[in-house]
């Protein structure tokens, strides 16, 4: 019999790492499914929580908050570009020339893990990821946010009264600002029972192997 975890995967629809990481973690959970399962719980985390709404170029914003060259940033991309390949996700990054705020994102994910649950939520995260990362989508738009809404099958009217109201801001605040007092300051951030911390994107093999790990203790 297959032990029952909860699992809380705090990241950012901007952050790349994090799309790799939670289609590592789904590869992961599939392979340990004789001794493992989870309940996914998406949380927030706001890479840039005071990014204007027009955004910042992307080449821009990396190197006035990483100092990172052109020449660096090209190998991050590629890295970034064949990990995701790795794990069945597609990298368009040269479709992806500004970052956003992403805090309406949040609200949306909130409200659909509330009201349709864990797997509806797992699925739109995923969508969002797509629409930005792949197609080269601006997911601070409320049009984008509303069309990848309902492409997996969620009511565009009702996902539009969340979006023009302030509904659910003061939960993904208070959830963010959880997170942030628990010591999570990068993402994505992979943390199983409430205790067990994994950092980072990384591959199956090692989410597979915490897993089966934790699945043995007692």
């Amino acid at each position: 019999m297959s032990k029952r975890i909860r699992i809380d995967f705090v990241s950012d629809v901007s952050c790349p790492w994090c799309a790799i990481g939670l289609k590592s973690l789904e590869t992961a959970l599939a392979r340990a499914a004789d001794v493992v399962s989870a309940d996914l719980h998406i949380q927030p985390f706001e890479l840039n929580p005071d990014m204007g709404p027009e955004g910042q170029d992307i080449g821009e914003h990396i190197t006035q908050k990483y100092g990172a060259t052109p020449e660096q940033q090209e190998h991050s991309r590629e890295m970034i570009r064949q990990r995701g390949e790795s794990v069945g996700f597609t990298f368009d990054m040269g479709r992806r020339g500004r970052i956003y705020n992403t805090f309406d994102a949040h609200r949306l994910l909130h409200w659909v893990g509330e009201e349709f649950g864990a797997d509806k939520q797992l699925e739109l995260k995923m969508a969002l990821f797509e629409a930005y990362f792949t197609k080269g989508l601006d997911p601070s738009s409320h049009d984008v946010l509303l069309r990848v809404a309902e492409d997996v099958g969620l009511d565009k009217e009702q996902a539009a009264n969340v979006l023009e109201s302030n509904e659910f801001a003061g939960e993904v605040r208070e959830a963010e600002q959880f997170f942030q007092r628990a010591g999570i300051h990068s993402v994505p951030a992979i943390i199983i029972d409430q205790r067990h911390l994994i950092s980072g994107g990384q591959p199956p093999d090692v989410f597979e192997r915490a897993l089966r790990e934790i699945a043995a203790q007692d």
